[in-house]
Formats: C-alpha cells, sequence, structure tokens
C-alpha cells in the first residue's frame, strides 16, 4: 500500500460517518437485501488513473465479500468509456459505497492527471515538477501519491521534515543570513535548508549563507535565469509561483532544477468517471 492502512482506514471511516451517517436512507428504503449486482466503474473522459486502491477500501470496509477487480493499472492512461473496475456483491454495497468512492477516484486521477500533462510539456528538459502543502487537509498523503502516479515528485510532507524559510520567517529573523545560521544551529546536520528569495539580491544574500536549495519565487523567467548563472550549481534551484500550462516551458527553460506547482494539489479539476449498476441477480446466485 502506498499510504499506511491505519491512516486510510481513518480517512475512510471519517468520510463513510459523514456520508451515511446512522444508514444509507435512499438505497435501504429501496433496494432489496437479497439482491446483488454487477457494477462497472468507467473513465468518462481521458485521463490517468489513481486512487484505485483507496476505492477498493470504501467498498470493502462496508462489505468484505464484495468483489472489486480492478481492470486497469494504477497509473493507466485511459481514453473515455473505458471501463477501470468491475464490481460484483451486494446492490445496497456498490450503491452506499458509489460516491465516495467516486469521490477519491475523481480527486486523485484529476490530480495524476494534470501532473502527467505538465510532466509531459517539460520532458525535454532537466527539471522535476513537484508539488507543495497546497493540499487538501486530512487529504495530503493521498494527493502526493497521486502526483507520484502522474510522474511528478514529492515537496516536503508537513513541516516536520525539512526547513523551508519563507519571507515571513525572513522578516521575524531579521534577515536571510539570520534566518539560516538559527536553522542551521538547531536541525541535524543531514537536513537541507531552502531559503525563498523575491529576487537576485535575495539570491546572493541565501548563496552567501550557505543555502543547500534557492526558491526562486514569483520572478519573471529573464530574472530566473540570471539567477540560475549567479548560483552556478552552488545549490538546487527552484522556480515557485504563477506556474502554469502557459509559462512551465519558459521556466524549464531557465535552467532551474525543479518546478513547484501548487495548481497540482488545489486547483485540479476532478476527472469525470461513473459508476453503472448492470445485471441484477437475486444472492443466492454467485456473481
Amino acid at each position: 500500500m502506498f499510504v499506511n492502512e491505519n491512516y486510510l482506514n481513518e480517512i475512510i471511516d471519517r468520510a463513510l460517518a459523514e456520508d451515511i451517517g446512522p444508514g444509507d436512507l435512499t438505497t435501504n428504503s429501496i433496494v432489496p437485501g437479497d439482491i446483488n449486482v454487477v457494477g462497472y466503474i468507467k473513465a468518462k473522459q481521458n485521463g490517468v488513473i489513481a486512487g484505485l486502491s483507496v476505492a477498493r477500501a470504501v467498498f470493502r470496509r462496508l462489505d468484505a465479500d464484495l468483489q472489486y477487480i480492478p481492470l486497469v493499472a494504477e497509473g493507466a492512461r485511459v481514453s473515455a468509456g473505458d471501463v477501470l473496475v468491475q464490481l460484483n456483491g451486494r446492490a445496497r454495497t456498490v450503491l452506499t459505497g458509489e460516491r465516495l468512492a467516486l469521490n477519491f477516484l475523481q480527486r486523485l486521477s484529476g490530480i495524476a492527471t494534470v501532473t502527467a500533462g505538465l510532466v509531459e510539456m517539460v520532458r525535454d528538459y532537466p527539471v522535476r515538477i513537484v508539488d507543495t502543502r497546497k493540499t487538501t487537509p486530512g487529504l495530503r498523503q493521498l494527493e502526493k501519491h497521486a502526483v507520484r502516479v502522474g510522474g511528478g515528485h514529492n515537496h516536503r510532507l508537513g513541516l516536520f521534515d525539512a526547513v523551508l524559510i519563507k519571507d515571513n520567517h525572513i522578516r521575524v529573523a531579521g534577515g536571510i543570513k539570520q534566518a539560516v545560521e538559527r536553522a542551521r544551529s538547531q536541525v541535524p546536520h543531514t537536513t537541507k535548508i531552502e531559503v525563498e528569495t523575491e529576487d537576485l539580491e535575495g539570491v546572493r544574500e541565501a548563496l552567501a549563507a550557505g543555502a543547500d536549495i534557492i526558491m526562486l519565487d514569483n520572478m519573471d523567467p529573464s530574472t530566473m535565469a540570471q539567477a540560475v548563472g549567479l548560483v552556478s550549481g552552488r545549490a538546487i534551484v527552484e522556480a515557485s509561483g504563477g506556474i502554469s500550462v502557459d509559462t512551465i516551458q519558459s521556466v524549464a527553460a531557465t535552467g532551474v532544477d525543479i518546478i513547484s506547482v501548487g495548481a497540482l494539489t488545489h486547483s485540479a479539476a476532478a476527472l469525470d468517471i461513473s459508476l453503472d449498476v448492470g445485471e441484477l441477480k437475486p444472492m443466492r446466485d454467485k456473481v
């Protein structure tokens, strides 16, 4: 599993409690408890699929006997009309779990699809596309998984696994030099220190302070190219801020090592995916 199983179960349990509460009023009042169905999860758009294991976990939390049969692999590029999953089991389970399973699958596949598109746009440049912490609260591990599925890479997972000195840290510390010195004195020697800069003077200060990674925040491509020349391989250079399909190639051409894109997770549109019920069978028959 790509995330901790306890973490995933906790997310799903909270989501099921939110959606179902004491019970699925519509399904339980309409659908007999002794009917099995064959269901099909289908793509309605072209895209990259992520979250198949999450959708499976939703249905299996409702009914461990339900058969969940993926017909494509995680990370598959699919076309509109492709069948992604076949479900065999109780009609009530399929209908009750439908919306939540699709919500996860659509959200994560949307992120993977957007990521794959940006990665493809810069495939001729030696640069990595990475995510940020601009994720849905509580779903960060899942959304960062979707970025990886789309061919991107992950930035820090949280505030606990890397030092990233941003503008407000610099203001409070009194300058880049002071901020880097304080961080260096407190964190393990194995921890890299990244500094956010807004202009070429900030880049010079970060270099002089010994930053391992220098972020170029909301700089235009011309200034970025100058910054890359100043750094000259002495630190990793990351471009961030205002990155879009219209600007990403010009940013990649500046020679930066990393391009971080918050929109991968905070603005990715859900991929259109649906679930259709097919054949109905009494529970005494096997599906």
